[in-house]
């Protein structure tokens, strides 16, 4: 039997599993880290951590599988994106890394779109500037702390530093490197043109491949203080969601997938590449060679449910400790009685500002069309409807983009709930399904990983081999109808709202 290990370098904790060549899971194992936040807006982890994390769990579950380490063929590593590494000559951490959620960038995504253009950096890019992308993490640094940029040799993003501890080598692939601002997106190449408007050396850069090719193979050293083999090649991996997308079979064009989890996300996969000229979407590359992505965020998906839960729901908390179960299963369950729009009331999830559609940092929540007669259950569906509309929000402009989506995918914590998967099949109109894995991310980059040691033919065959559909939702139409009324409604309202949104935010 082959196996195959598959890394997911997440925000909290790293965590590393083993699976066989079917993708069951043999044996997993996962490390927390802190995050800080030095100043306000600001937010950085130590690659340090990274590294220590990804050791000792592949020697963790290498141990505890009790596998011979020849038989482990490949490794992936899936990572959160667009964090920034700086290294040495010598291959040492520079400074602590800047990582996706960091705020402190405006003044160099301005810096970005004036040298090189808004509408030809979103045809080279696929992307407006945004604060959380890495080229303007790089000009901060440069801008700010010239002495680190003076030593920069190297610059990596966050699982591909853990590939050069892994390997030696200075490796990235397409969909992570989508994120970075520097990529050609449509050619699949660093962006010459854009690295020379913005005087950065692409020598700092790492080479680039795709997501299912071998960058490397696991050095001398590692084998020994990990357990694995020097034979076991490292692929090039993928971006979180692109890692994801393979994770849940999202590998052909009518497949896209829904991730309901702190944010949210809506992202499909399509053969030929198609860019948003508003820049309200991203487009990346994806995991599958010759093929793209095309993804709508929106800020406060579940956070929004956790919010409202943490501050308005002590009921619910005590009465699912006395009967030890979730309290989200009894919320569930209470807003299962409630008709569809919530008896007319519409949330607006703006709790952190907006993505998709609106790229907006200043708008915020709202609950619209309160009265005397609504209960608690009812505001708690109106949060869950809420979020359902802005993620149709990002699926209305993958249509708009002429993006088919036959099937959709739904995971993150809120796609484990009945309710919620069948909010989203009746506002997308079509069926939404779960997978039997949950292992996400690490099943997507061991998947590729199996395809880089050549135990599949290539990542659709693998998928086909190991990811199987377990739960379906079917849209039922009188809801469609429905929602599609107080849809309406929702996006009228931020149009309403959005210079109230200014002033608010204006007020010292």
């Amino acid at each position: 039997m082959n196996y195959l290990i598959g890394i997911d370098l997440g925000t909290s904790a790293t965590k590393t599993v083993l699976f066989d060549e079917n993708g069951t899971v043999i044996a997993s194992a996962s490390k927390e880290y802190p995050m800080y936040t030095p100043h306000n807006g600001w937010a950085e982890q130590r690659p340090e951590d990274w590294r220590d994390a990804a050791i000792e769990t592949i020697a963790a579950v290498v141990k505890e599988s009790g596998v011979s380490n020849e038989d482990i063929k490949g490794l992936g590593i899936s990572g959160q994106m667009h964090g920034l590494v700086m290294l040495d000559e010598a291959g040492e951490v520079i400074r602590p890394s800047i990582i996706w959620c960091d705020q402190r960038t405006a003044k160099e995504c301005d810096e970005i779109t004036e040298k090189v253009g808004k509408e030809r950096l979103i045809q080279i890019t696929a992307n407006p500037a945004l604060t959380g992308f890495t080229a303007s993490k790089i000009l901060w640094v440069r801008n700010n702390e010239p002495e680190n940029y003076a030593k920069c040799k190297h610059i990596l993003l966050p699982k591909d530093y853990v590939r050069y501890i892994l390997t030696g080598e200075f490796a990235t692939e397409v969909s992570d490197a989508s994120g970075m601002q520097l990529l050609d997106v449509p050619n699949r190449c660093w962006s010459e043109e854009v690295l020379e408007k913005l005087d950065i050396d692409i020598n700092m850069l790492a080479k680039v491949y795709e997501s299912p090719e071998i960058t490397g193979y696991i050095t001398p050293e590692m084998a020994e203080r990990t357990g694995l083999s020097t034979k076991t090649c490292v692929v090039g991996g993928a971006g979180d969601n692109a890692a994801a997308a393979v994770g849940t079979g999202v590998v052909k064009d009518g497949k896209a997938f829904t991730t309901i989890g702190t944010s949210g996300v809506v992202f499909a996969h399509t053969s030929n590449i198609s860019i948003d000229p508003k820049g309200r979407v991203h487009t990346f590359c994806c995991a599958v060679p010759g093929a793209w992505h095309i993804m709508g965020v929106t800020q406060a998906a579940g956070h929004s449910l956790k919010w409202f839960r943490d501050n308005f729901c002590q009921d619910y908390i005590a009465e699912a400790e006395k009967q030890g179960c979730d309290p989200y299963d009894l919320i569930n369950a209470d807003i299962n009685n409630v008709p569809v729009g919530s008896n007319k009331i519409i949330y607006l999830p703006y709790l952190n500002g907006e993505r998709t559609p609106h790229l907006d940092p200043d708008c915020r929540g709202v609950f619209f069309g309160l009265s005397s007669m609504h209960t608690k259950a009812d505001t708690l569906r109106a949060v869950m409807e809420g979020v359902s509309y802005s993620l149709k929000d990002c699926n209305d402009i993958l249509v708009e983009m002429g993006t088919k989506v036959d099937a959709m995918m739904a995971c993150g914590g809120g796609g484990k709930s009945p309710i919620w998967r069948q909010m989203l099949a009746d506002m997308y109109d079509c069926n939404v399904m779960t997978v039997s894995a949950t292992e996400g991310p690490a099943l997507g980059v061991a998947i590729l990983a199996g395809v880089g040691a050549g135990i599949y033919d290539s990542v659709e065959a693998a998928c086909d081999k190991m990811i199987h559909t377990d739960k379906e939702c079917a849209p039922i139409a009188e809801n469609t109808v429905k929602y599609n009324e107080y849809h309406k409604i929702y996006k009228a309202l931020y149009d309403c709202l959005k210079v109230q949104y200014k002033s608010l935010a204006s007020i010292n």
